[in-house]
Parts: structure tokens; sequence; C-alpha cells
């Protein structure tokens, strides 16, 4: 029996240890390192040549992973690694670094309960660093720090040993920080990371060498000796002597919890169930006997097999062959086949438990953060919230109108697959409209359509998704809404959410959806600890993203009967805001009157709903509209001489610049710019400097549009949407 056989042998016993089971991501800024570090992890536990490790990618398996040398998609990998002679199942996934593809980071980190930082010694730690920390501190992650490139510290910058500690120093305490920042109250101080207490690991992933202290307690190895192996050329011995899968999964096994331990503090975060149930015990002790529970975080597409849904089991076992259902669906399904994953690989085995990760055929209505179950009504997990918001769309179509059907089917697919992805179809003209987190993400989904499915398409230029606000509130001066008949009529006002309870909202710390009216009080209490008026926000009717809905009348008769029209007529408000059609944010909407017909048969939805939209809308347009569109933040490295080229290129894209520190012959330029002014960057900024510069970019919210572009802006958007050109007047809403 070969290494990989006998590997996946052993991971198939072990799975059943749920006290040696690690679940954990490696994540990072993009180019740090971490699909070759997978590599050699990979390698290390026998499931791939070692000679290939650094240069196969195993987890970049996706072809246009393999053409473009980035992550784009989470994959995994199950490994057996050895620890004083005992074995333990790693359940790995590399994360994608490039800010495009952050939606697979979160994802991803539903999965784990251990997560690896990685970041680049001589780079040190980067905006998407801060991320993906963040990502994984609010599903409750545990991290651990890998500081790579330590060999270009000493080989190319030539650094004294002194100034290395400085720079690993500085490393360690940015991610304090960010720890500290945004870890779970009880754990901001036990989860910081530490050298003496080996949960901070050095190396080159790369070179296949790493060291943390314990490693070197245990083995003699120094600091002293791998600066002279580094400059003596004789890497190759030192990954012999501290080889960087054995140092990184001995402190994964060691530092890092089990499902055992973690999902006694995690299910409570991600499962809003009564946990002393049936199932939410199981959950909580990972009961590989008790009701099935399962979270799928990811969805491919194999060539042969077809969807293949990938998840975390958190309760019972799944087993081929057995019928269940997916939150949401109208059937239940039977599952074809279950595997456990090494990248593309699917390795079939009966069944996979509790605590474990697994790959599943023949679910068809499961997509990414649906819930698998055996009981119909079991309650699914929480939904997975997003860090960024789709930015940039484009207007697609097939060329053939044959493949109309099988278009949008694809795109059907698409969306289950990537969450990130928004999908708009209209069926008559089969124009869709893409939106996602950047032009590289689109470029990444167009090709999947028509390489991948066989569609070609027609796209239009990128299209900026803006958010449409408020500039003050309409207080005491309610706008009216009337229904068709003039039966029923409306009152709204509107005022602007806090910076503080936006930033709640968008955390999904505050919920989503319609509030069940036996939550309300503890939602308003929510709202209260963020310093508003708890009393008024225990009346919530529902959250849409960062905007809400409060019932702030009185004694009105029949209002309840009206209320899931009236929170329909609110959402359709927020994908569709009264000045551009675009979405709503940070908006709060209090109903504050009301005048309704006795008789039902005159208030049903084609009534209620135009009156309460005209209503919302009016009172939006009373409270000064604006507009915010898209930022991001923006680092450009590039030897200093070209620093001028650069900042022009910023300035004349309205760019911010905020920082440009030098470093050497190197000078950095740090700042921000609209996403609208962003399009055509990458060429510009290779011309301007020969292709010298190095960037990289992180989505930051959005920004009110100026003033004076305000018009201008507004009227493109409508003239795109086929609008009138006019922005419409509070009397549009009036009748």
């Amino acid at each position: 029996m070969g290494r990989k056989e006998d590997n996946i042998k052993r991971a198939t016993e072990v799975m059943h240890e749920r006290e040696r089971i690690r679940n954990l991501a490696i994540a990072a800024h993009i180019d740090h390192g971490k699909t070759t570090l997978s590599d050699n992890l990979i390698a290390g536990a026998g499931m791939m040549s070692e000679e290939l490790a650094g240069k196969s990618r195993v987890l970049d398996f996706d072809d246009q992973e393999s053409a473009r040398g980035i992550t784009i998609n989470a994959a995994s990998a199950s490994m057996v690694h050895s620890v004083e002679g005992e074995d333990y199942l790693i359940n790995l996934i590399d994360t994608p670094g490039h800010v495009d593809f952050g939606g697979d980071v979160t994802r991803a980190m539903r999965a784990v309960d251990g997560c690896i930082i990685l970041t680049c010694a001589v780079e040190g730690a980067m905006p998407q660093t801060e991320t993906v920390v963040r990502q994984a501190l609010k599903e409750k992650v545990r991290p651990v720090l890998f500081i790579n490139k330590v060999d270009r510290l000493i080989n190319e910058l030539q650094v004294t040993p002194e100034d290395m500690m400085a720079r690993f120093q500085e490393q360690i305490i940015k991610v304090n920080d960010l720890i500290r920042t945004f870890a779970p109250e009880q754990h901001k101080t036990d989860w910081q990371v530490d050298v003496a207490k080996g949960t901070v690991a050095f190396g080159s992933a790369y070179h296949n060498w790493g060291i943390t202290v314990p490693f070197m307690q245990k083995t003699g190895v120094n600091f002293p000796e791998i600066f002279e192996y580094c400059n003596n050329e004789q890497q190759k011995e030192l990954a012999k002597k501290a080889p960087v899968h054995e140092v990184l999964l001995d402190m994964a096994v060691e530092k890092l919890p089990s499902p055992l331990v973690a999902q006694e503090y995690r299910i409570p975060n991600i499962w809003q169930g009564e946990l002393d149930t049936d199932v939410g015990k199981s959950m909580v002790s990972c009961d590989s006997d008790g009701p099935l529970s399962l979270m799928i975080t990811k969805i491919w597409m194999d060539p042969h097999a077809g969807e293949v849904a990938v998840g975390r089991v958190y309760s019972g076992t799944i087993k081929q062959g057995e019928t269940v259902w997916a939150s949401g669906a109208g059937k239940a399904e039977r599952v074809q086949q279950v595997s456990m994953m090494v990248g593309g690989d699917r390795i079939q085995v009966p069944g996979v438990s509790a605590g474990n990760i697994a790959a599943l055929t023949g679910v068809r209505s499961a997509a990414a953060g649906v819930t698998i179950t055996r009981d119909k009504d079991e309650t699914p997990f929480e939904a997975i919230r997003h860090y960024s918001e789709p930015v940039v769309t484009v207007a697609i179509e097939p060329k053939s109108m044959k493949d109309l059907p099988k278009f949008i089917g694809a795109l059907r697919s698409l969306a289950k697959s990537d969450a990130s992805l928004s999908v708009d179809t209209n069926h008559e003209t089969g124009e869709a409209l893409l939106s996602g987190m950047g032009e590289l993400h689109l470029e990444i989904t167009i090709y999947r359509l028509e390489e991948e499915q066989g569609i070609k398409v027609n796209q239009s230029n990128p299209i900026v998704v803006y958010r449409e606000s408020i500039g003050s509130d309409n207080k005491g001066r309610p706008f009216e809404g009337k229904s068709p008949n003039r039966h029923n009529r409306f009152y709204v006002e509107v005022e602007q959410l806090p910076e503080n309870v936006i930033n709640a909202l968008r955390e999904g710390d505050l919920g989503d959806g319609p509030v069940r009216t036996k939550d309300a009080k503890e939602v308003g209490n929510k709202f209260g600890e963020l310093g508003m008026d708890k009393d008024l926000m225990r009346k919530i009717y529902a959250i849409n993203a960062t905007t809400v809905l409060v019932n702030d009348t009185k004694g009105i008769q029949n209002l309840h009967e009206t209320r899931e029209l009236i929170i329909e007529a609110f959402n359709d408000v927020c994908k569709k805001g009264p000045i551009a059609d675009e979405p709503l944010t940070g908006v709060m909407m209090r109903l504050v009157d009301a005048k309704l017909h006795e008789d039902a048969i005159h208030r049903g939805p084609a009534q209620t709903i135009p009156a309460v939209r005209n209503a919302m809308k009016g009172a939006l347009l009373r409270a000064n509209s604006v507009l915010f569109e898209p930022i991001q933040k923006i680092r450009i490295d590039a030897p200093t001489e070209w620093a001028g080229g650069i900042t022009r290129q910023l300035i004349t894209r309205r760019g911010v610049i905020e920082d440009m520190p030098v470093e050497g012959d190197v000078t950095c330029v740090i700042g921000k710019m609209p996403v609208a002014e962003s399009f055509g960057f990458s060429n510009d900024i290779r011309a301007a400097t020969q292709g010298r510069a190095v960037w990289n970019t992180e989505n930051a919210g959005y920004e009110q549009v100026p003033i004076e572009l305000f018009h201008k802006t507004v009227g493109e958007i409508r003239e795109r949407k086929g609008l009138k050109e006019e922005i419409p007047g509070e009397a549009q809403y009036t009748d």
C-alpha cells in the first residue's frame, strides 16, 4: 500500500475520534505563500510527492487558478499527522488571498475551528491580513501565526538578527491588536499569539522549513543556526532538520481546538435554535450518533459528477444513500456519494461523522449557506455574513438565443456556488445583471460561463453598484402614501442610523429579515446597547441589510393583518431606492400612523404595498436623498523614482493619498479611490511605472458621492437603467 492510500485508510479510522480531529484554514494576504505552504503540509503527510510540493499547487486545481497563479476557490484536503505516536486527522482548507474572492474566506471560516494566519516576513501584516483575521474571529475560529519568507529577510535584505527580531515583534503586536479588537470577549486574552507559548511559527514555505519555540526545545535547532543555513544556501538541509509540515501540524494539534472543544462555544454563535433540544445538545457535544446537522460552505463543479456540495458536519453522520432535506427545499433528496476531499480528488467513504468536513453529490438543492438535515423543519444555521458586498456589475446575455435556457440554468448554478455573486435575470430578454466583488471576480465568472458551460456571451462595460441614503430626516413631517383605491393611508418618517449601528448591522450582530414578535424585545435591547431608544426599537418589524423598519404607531386597528405586506414593501424599497433604483443603506424607517379600511378586501396586497412603498420613497426624498459610492483602499509599492507617476494616477482618479512611507529605494503609496475610477487602473499604473509597481486593493466601504457630481452620477445611472432622465420629486409619490 502506497503512502497516499495508507493515509486515506488512517484518515477514515481517525475520523471518528473527535478529540483527534483538527479543522483548520490557512488565510493570508495575496502572494504571501498560502498555497505553497498547503502543498508542503499535504506532501509531508504523504498525500503527494515532496518534489512536487510548492510546484503542483494541489489545492489550486481549477484551471484559472493554475493559469493566473492565484487561489480563487477555497479548497480542502484531509490528511493524517502523527504526534508522539498518536494519529490526528487534519482537515485543511486553503483560502483565497485576493480581495475579490473574500467571500470564499468567510464561508471557509464557518467550516473550521482553527486558523493559521500567514504573514510575509518582508511585507508584514497587510490590509487583507486584517480582513482574514477579522473573518476568523467573527466565526470564533482560534488563530495561530506563521511568519513566512524569513529566508528573504536573511538573504535578500540581509538584516541583522536584532532587526529581524524587531520586525517579528512588530508583526506579532499588530496581529494581537487585531485579536484584541475582534475576538469574542472571553477570548481576547487567551487567544493572543505568543512566541514563548508556541503559537507563533517562523519559516519558509518555499524552502520547506519552519520553527517554533517548542520545536527548538525538542530538536535543539536555534536562530543562529537558521541564519547560518540560509547564508550558506543550505536550506534543503535545514528542511530535513525542521520540516515545515511537522512544525506547523504539531502546532495545530497542540494549540488549536478539536471540534469536541470548539463546538461547545461555536454552536451558540452560529446556530440560533434551542440548545436544550436533542439537536442542540448533539451539536454542542459533537455527537456523531445524534440528529444530522450539516452546513454547506462550498459548491464546486466536478466535470464528471456535476455539483459537489462541501460542508461541515456538526452533528450526526451523513451517509451514502440516505434521504435528506436542504433548508428551504421543497422536497427530500437522496445522497448519491459521500467523500473526503484532497484538492480536486474525492475519496469516497460510506459516511462522514460529526466534527468533519464532507463532500456530497446528489443533493441538488444544496447551496452555500444551506443546512442539511433529516428533519424538514429543523432550525437552520445562521446565514454567513460577508464583509464585502458586490460593488461591480456587468450586463451579460447569450450571443445565441438558443442558449437562453442553458444560460439561465448556468447562472443559477454559479449563484449557488458563490454566495458573493449576485444575479438578476430578465427571463424575457435573456439579459442578466451579474454583480461581484471586483473586475477579476466577474472576469472569472464569465470565463466559467464561456469555457466550462460552453455559452458564449455579450457583456457590457463594468458598472458600479451605488447605495442610496439620506442626508437629514423628515421628523415631524411624515410623508403620506395612499393606496390606489384611496381607502388606506400610511405615514412614514425616516432618519439616519448612527455609524456604530450601521457597522453592527453589517456585521450581522443584530440579525436580518423579518423580526418575530417574540424576538422584538431582545432585538430592541441590542439596539439599546448601541445607544438607540430601546423602547422604540422593541417595535421593530424587519431588518434589511443596514436598513430597519419600526412600527411606531399606536392603536391602529387591523394593522397587524397588513404586517407582512408592509415588510414586503419595505424590502422593495431597500432593493430600489427613489432616486436611481439602487439599494438603500443606513436608514431607519418609522411607520408613525396609518388609516385602514375596515374591510380586509379593500386593503389587500394591490392596495397596501403601493401605498407603503410610496410613503417610504416620498419620505426618503423629503429627507434629502444622497448617493454613496464604493471605495477601495490601495497600496502601491514601486521604486521611488516612479512615485510621481503613481500619485498623478491616483489624483486624476479622485484618489486620496494618506501616507507615503519610504524604505530604502522603495516608496509605498497608501490611499483610497472610488471603485468607479478604478477601471483600467492596472494598465495605466503599469505604463506609469514601466511595470515596476506592485499593488493591492481592499474594499473600504462606501462614501458619499461629492455634491458636485451627484446629479451627473444619478443621471448616468438612470439613463443606463432606462429610467426617465429627471430625478423624481415628492409629487411622484403623492398619488
